[in-house]
């Protein structure tokens, strides 16, 4: 009998100590900010966009993207840009007046140099280092002819992926097999 008194005296220390140091973990203050440079930075999200791939004079597909960027917060105050808009003139740039893009030389396509590009292009129409950071989240294309089967409800059978951009294996990573 002593033995199970003992063992619920214990079981409510034990509970009463938990809850006391839960609750003040909890309210406890925020830690303090640092000056680190992510705490500098702010994300902005992009909208996704479409654009029209041309090719001898006809629209042969779409590649529809999505960007978003982390910039300078201190720079962002009380500033209303047009970001979106720019964003979209700036990728029309890139991908229709450069043809930084080639479709048949799709495995040439640099995502790095890309984001730079970018970068660099918002920066000098924002006139400043607003931009620090350029994320691609979606960028994809689709031929008209994909959209068309698409559209008529046809399926489509799938072929072989085709890789855009194809890293280093890690190492230790097993080497790939041989077909």
């Amino acid at each position: 009998m002593v033995k199970l008194v003992l063992t619920g005296i214990w079981v409510c220390a034990i509970t009463l100590a938990s809850v006391y140091f839960s609750v003040y973990l909890a309210t406890a203050p925020a830690p303090a900010i640092t000056d680190s440079k992510q705490s500098a930075l702010e994300l902005v999200k992009g909208e996704t966009i479409t654009v029209p791939v041309i090719s001898d004079g006809a629209v042969t597909g779409y590649f529809l993207g999505r960007i978003s960027f982390m910039m300078n917060k201190d720079m962002l105050k009380g500033v209303t840009l047009p970001l979106t808009e720019m964003t979209t003139d700036q990728l029309f740039s890139l991908l229709v007046g450069n043809k930084m893009i080639d479709l048949t030389r799709i495995k040439s396509f640099d995502p790095k140099a890309f984001r730079e590009q970018i970068k660099k292009g918002m920066n000098e129409r924002l006139g400043g280092e607003y931009v620090a950071d350029v994320m691609l989240e979606q960028l994809d294309y689709l031929s008209k002819q994909e959209i068309k089967q698409n559209a008529a409800g046809e399926t489509k059978k799938l072929g072989a992926p085709i890789k855009i951009v194809e890293g280093a294996p890690a190492e230790g990573a097993p080497a790939p097999a041989a077909n």
